[in-house]
């Protein structure tokens, strides 16, 4: 099954529409750190989630992605879901992908299109995953979010979430898709990790997973991520290390050489 627009594709699994009820959309976008993008790959991975379709579009950068089975593909982004096995817990549609699109308008587009297929299973709540780059290196990340309305807000303090400072901005479509659904009238919650911003940061993921798990009612095994999280530890420390090393060496390089010994005429 296929349908178009001017710039973008969509490809839906041959088998047609699953039987949804009311599912949570949450969208895990390539961003800094690549914190969302990580844990909602991780999350689609335990859930054992189900391909629903594939958004292809003109907007994503020029080239193609080579797969782990060595498949080349054009970019995309993907949209899966999960069912849910208990009464007290929302199916899940997931939204993850190669890129975000390269230009604001066809952000605006590509994400009214997700809305759009998130509305035919009757969608109303949104969970946007990203990181909060602060240029810094944490042992714990802060949690930090924002929502479009003051219900969910209050709630962020029992689930440990620093809200937003007014004035906070935050780019591209992890925070851009929560404004949109609120237009059509679904809420939208958008939290974010503490990452500096300079690595792939799994500790961040771990972090945000186990925040998003704990609102949603799921549990999720995080063994495999924190393995992921202690490689990242790793390279943080390196990291460090190297920055120390040099700044030593600079100012060794630096410092004013001492004269010889010569002694004291008067």
């Amino acid at each position: 099954m296929l349908s178009s627009t001017p710039n973008m594709k969509i490809v839906y699994r041959a088998s047609g529409l699953p039987e949804l009820q009311s599912p949570y959309l949450i969208c895990g976008l390539p961003g800094t750190g690549y914190v969302g993008k990580l844990a909602l790959d991780y999350m689609i991975h335990e859930l054992n989630a189900n391909h629903l379709a594939d958004i292809y579009s003109t907007s994503f950068p020029s080239k193609i992605v080579v797969r782990s089975n060595g498949v080349a593909e054009l970019m995309k982004n993907t949209i899966f879901y999960s069912k849910s096995i208990s009464s007290s817990s929302n199916d899940l549609l997931l939204v993850t992908g190669d890129s975000q699109p390269v230009n604001p308008e066809s952000e605006y587009i590509l994400i009214e299109q997700i809305l759009d297929i998130a509305a035919k299973f009757n969608t109303k709540k949104i969970f946007a995953l990203a990181g909060y780059a602060t240029g810094q290196f944490v042992d714990s990340p802060h949690i930090f979010g924002t929502a479009t309305d003051i219900d969910m807000l209050n709630k962020f303090k029992e689930r440990n979430i620093t809200p937003m400072d007014i004035g906070s901005i935050i780019g591209g479509m992890n925070g851009l898709i929560i404004g949109v659904a609120k237009l059509r009238g679904m809420q939208g919650t958008c939290i974010l990790a503490e990452t500096s911003g300079y690595v792939v940061d799994a500790k961040a993921s771990k972090f945000i997973l186990e925040c998003l798990t704990s609102i949603l009612g799921i549990s999720i095994n995080t063994t495999s991520l924190d393995k992921k999280a202690k490689e990242t530890e790793m390279l943080i420390q390196t990291i460090q290390q190297q920055i120390a090393r040099e700044g030593l060496e600079y100012q060794q390089s630096n410092m004013p050489h001492k004269p010889s010994n010569t002694g004291y005429i008067s």
